[in-house]
C-alpha cells in the first residue's frame, strides 16, 4: 500500500522533498533549462523552504550523467578549517554510544561545529560548466519564496519544536523560527528577508561574494568572533572535486555511486555483492530469510566502512578491494542462516540524518541525483546575522579521538553516508535514486534496489516499502514490517527494534526505453514528484483566423 503517487511524463522530471522546490525545478526546464539547471534552482529553493536540512553553507556531492554521456560526480563536501586540530575537542567518552560526544557539544552546537562550506561553490560551478540559464534565473525561485514568504508544513513545524532549545540559544535564528520565543506552527507564514537579500547579492556577484568576497568576510568575521575555528583564508582556498564514480554490477544492472569520501557507493555495491548470491527473489520481500540475509550483510559492511572508508586525501582507502566480488564472496562465508552473528573488520587501514535529496531528469538525457546538507537539523543552530544564513555542523562528524581513519585534520574532508546512485541495463538509466538519513542511507538505498531488481516492485512500491538496519548493534525494523517476521528474526538471535522510520524521504525516477519517466517519494518527508508532459505546437501550426476578419473574405 503506497500513501503517495508517482507522476509519469516525458519531458522532464524532478523529485524533491518540498513541492515548492518541485515547482522550481519544473518552472526552470519550462523556461528552457536543463536538468543541472533544474538542479541547482531546486536545490537553492529547498534552502528557502527546507532550512533546516540544507544550505549554502553547507556541504554535499552530485552524480552527474550528462546527455552526451559523461558521467562524474562533484565533491563538494566540507572540509575541516586549517586552525583545527585533532584534539581541538574534549571527548567525554571511548566507547559507544557516547564515543563521538565532546563536552559542552562544541562539535555540534555552536561556532566551533561550523566546517568549511562547499554548496555555494558547487552549486555554481556545475551550473557554470553544464546549465544553460544564468544565476539570476536559477536564485529566482528562491529568492521569491524567502521574500514573499511560504507556508510552514507540519514537517518544518515538528522540525522548530524538535531543535527550539538550541534554537533559542542564538538570536538571529531564534528571532526567525521562534518568534516571540515560541516555535512557528504548521501554516504560519515564513518569511526571511535577510536570506533574500543575501540570495540577490549572490545572483549579481557569484560564489566569490562568499569565497573571498564580501560575504564571506562578514560570515568569516562574525564566526571567529563567536570562537570558531573557521576563518575567511578557509573559504578563499576551498576547491570543490571532480571524482570518478565507484561501479558495480547486480544481476546484470550497472550501479554507480559516489566515491570515498562518500562511504555510500562503496557500502552499497559492497552489501549488493554478498547478496548476489542469494535468490531473494524466491525467498520474497520481507520474508525472515530474506531480512536476515540483509541484516547480517549490513552488518558486516558496516565493520569494514567504520575501519577503513575516509578521505582518501588523508586515507588509503582500499576501494577496489571493498567493491570486489572475490572479498564479497569471503566475507558471504561468515554468514550463518540461522544465527545473527558478529562481525569485525576485513580491512584495516556519526552523521546526522538530517539533509536533503534530488533527483531531476529531461527529454535530452541529462541526468542528475544529488544529496546535500548542513548536516544536523538547522546544522550548528547558529545564523550569521542580517545574512539570514545557516551555518553546518559538519565538525561532529569528524572522530574527536586523534589517530583514526577519522580524525580531525585540517583540510580534511568529512566523510558522508551519501548514495545517490544511478542504475543502468546496457548503458541506459532504468533509475536513479537517493535519500537523506545519515549512515542508514546507503542501506535505505541498496533495499530500494533489491525492491527493483528482485522483488518487481514499481518505483512508487520501491521507495515507501518498510525498511530495516543495522550497524550491528540492534536490527532496526520499520513498523511496516510484518510481526510474524519480526518474531522470526528475534528467533534467530537479532535484537530487534520497532522505530517509526529508517532514515528519510527518498526522491527516485525509473526510465522506460520508449523515454517515459516515472518518478516517486516517499512518506518519510515532504516529498512530490513533478513531471513535464505535452509539449510546443506541431511544426508549422498557427491558430485560424475568423473567416470574417481575414482579408481573403468577400461579400
Amino acid at each position: 500500500m503506497c500513501e503517495k503517487t508517482s507522476v509519469t511524463a516525458t519531458r522532464g522530471m524532478a523529485v524533491t522533498n518540498h513541492p515548492l522546490a518541485s515547482a522550481a525545478a519544473v518552472e526552470i526546464m519550462a523556461a528552457g533549462g536543463n536538468a543541472v539547471d533544474a538542479t541547482v534552482a531546486a536545490l537553492f529553493t529547498l534552502t528557502v523552504v527546507e532550512p533546516m536540512m540544507v544550505g549554502i553553507f553547507g556541504g554535499g556531492t552530485a552524480l552527474i550523467r550528462l546527455a552526451d554521456g559523461r558521467e562524474m560526480v562533484i565533491d563538494g563536501l566540507s572540509t575541516a578549517p586549517a586552525a583545527a586540530r585533532p584534539d581541538s575537542y574534549r571527548p567525554i567518552s571511548d566507547t559507544w554510544p557516547d564515543y563521538m560526544e565532546t563536552e559542552g557539544r562544541e562539535n555540534r552546537v555552536g561556532p566551533k561545529a561550523i566546517a568549511v562550506p562547499g554548496n555555494l561553490k558547487a552549486w555554481c560551478e556545475v551550473a557554470e560548466r553544464f546549465g544553460s540559464l544564468g544565476l539570476d534565473a536559477l536564485t529566482e525561485p528562491a529568492i521569491r519564496h524567502a521574500a514573499r514568504g511560504f507556508r510552514v508544513t507540519p514537517y518544518l513545524a515538528n522540525c522548530i519544536a524538535d531543535a527550539a532549545s538550541d534554537l533559542a540559544l542564538d538570536p538571529a535564528i531564534a528571532e526567525v523560527f521562534l518568534p516571540g520565543g515560541r516555535p512557528l506552527e504548521a501554516g504560519a507564514l515564513l518569511v526571511q528577508g535577510d536570506y533574500a537579500q543575501t540570495l540577490r547579492r549572490i545572483a549579481k556577484d557569484g560564489p566569490g561574494l562568499l569565497y573571498g568576497g564580501a560575504l564571506g568576510r562578514e560570515i568569516a568575521g562574525h564566526l571567529e568572533g563567536a570562537g570558531s575555528f573557521l576563518r575567511l583564508s578557509d573559504l578563499e582556498a576551498y576547491r570543490t572535486i571532480e571524482r570518478e564514480p565507484v561501479r558495480g554490477t547486480y544481476r546484470g544492472v550497472e550501479i554507480m555511486g559516489p566515491p570515498p569520501p562518500c562511504s555510500g557507493g562503496v557500502h552499497t555495491i559492497q552489501i549488493l555483492n554478498m547478496l548476489e548470491a542469494f535468490d531473494l527473489g524466491a525467498l520474497g520481500f520481507g520474508s525472515p530469510e530474506t531480512l536476515h540475509l540483509v541484516l547480517e550483510c549490513l552488518k558486516i559492511a558496516a565493520a569494514d566502512r567504520r575501519a577503513a572508508t575516509a578521505d582518501p586525501a588523508f586515507v588509503n582507502v582500499p576501494q577496489a578491494r571493498l567493491i570486489s566480488k572475490d572479498y564479497a564472496a569471503l566475507r558471504r562465508q561468515e554468514i550463518d542462516p540461522a544465527r545473527a552473528g558478529t562481525y569485525a573488520p576485513g580491512i584495516v587501514s556519526n552523521e546526522s540524518a538530517n539533509t536533503t535529496h534530488v533527483t531531476i531528469a529531461d527529454a535530452e538525457g541529462n541526468l542528475v541525483t544529488s544529496t546535500q546538507t548542513i548536516n544536523s537539523l538547522f546544522g550548528s543552530r547558529v545564523m550569521v546575522p542580517g545574512t539570514g544564513v545557516i551555518c553546518n555542523n559538519y565538525m561532529s562528524l569528524f572522530d574527536p579521538h586523534p589517530g583514526f581513519a577519522l580524525s580531525l585534520q585540517p583540510g580534511k574532508r568529512i566523510t558522508s553516508g551519501i548514495t545517490a546512485l544511478i542504475g543502468k541495463r546496457d548503458g541506459k538509466p532504468i533509475f536513479a535514486l537517493g535519500l537523506p538519513g545519515a549512515h542508514r542511507i546507503p542501506a535505505s538505498a541498496m533495499q530500494a534496489v533489491l525492491n527493483l531488481v528482485d522483488h518487481g516492485m514499481s518505483v512508487q512500491e520501491a521507495v515507501e516499502a518498510p525498511r530495516v538496519f543495522s550497524w550491528g548493534q540492534e536490527a532496526e525494523l520499520e513498523r511496516g514490517i510484518a510481526d510474524g517476521a519480526r518474531s522470526a528474526l528475534e528467533s534467530l538471535g537479532h535484537e530487534v527494534a520497532a522505530v517509526d522510520h529508517v532514515a528519510g524521504g527518498m526522491c527516485a525516477i525509473a526510465f522506460e526505453p520508449d523515454g517515459t519517466m516515472t518518478g516517486a517519494a516517499c512518506w518519510r518527508a515532504d516529498g512530490v514528484p513533478m513531471g513535464m508532459g505535452g509539449g510546443l505546437a506541431r511544426r508549422g501550426t498557427s491558430f485560424w483566423p475568423d473567416p470574417r476578419l481575414s482579408k481573403t473574405t468577400t461579400s
